[in-house]
């Protein structure tokens, strides 16, 4: 039976503080969200039932080990010879958030609805953001994400 596209559309806004949060944790919390699988209309073919998500702080998110010296982000030029390479640490202080970004992207689907999910996925280096109204006027009983906690160390 077809679903009634008001429920399919009833997409809320979550904002999640990444100050200490652990990279791969935080994504693997996410990616579900912007899905939809938390919602029990949830159909793997449909891409409206996943939420928005703003993260903010996202340059205080943090890696386990020595990964930020020792994990390798790779993309090919296409080009003979033109495989580049950077370390987290690198990616992270030309441009704060990508390294999540790129985890997040990791768990997504690869299939055509990928693209359209992924523009839900709002990263933010610091507090400031452009989405205030959309989340101050929401104020939703359940978030999937409500339990998120800095981690202390």
């Amino acid at each position: 039976p077809a679903m009634p596209l008001a429920a399919a559309r009833n997409q809320q806004w979550h904002i999640v503080d990444a100050t200490g949060q652990h990279v791969g944790r935080l994504a693997a919390r996410l990616a579900p969200v912007l899905v939809g699988k938390h919602k029990p209309i949830w159909e793997p073919h449909r891409h409206e039932h996943g939420d928005y998500v703003v993260v903010v702080n996202a340059k205080d998110v943090v890696f386990t080990g020595k990964k930020w010296q020792q994990k390798v982000y790779y993309k090919h030029s296409g080009y003979p010879g033109g495989l580049k390479k950077r370390t987290a640490a690198e990616m992270h202080r030309r441009k704060p958030g990508e390294v999540l970004r790129k985890a997040v992207m990791g768990m997504l689907p690869r299939n055509k609805l990928r693209d359209i999910i992924k523009m839900r996925l709002k990263i933010f280096p610091d507090e400031e953001h452009p989405h205030h109204a959309q989340l101050d006027g929401h104020k939703p009983g359940w978030s999937p994400l409500e339990d998120l906690a800095p981690v202390t160390e």
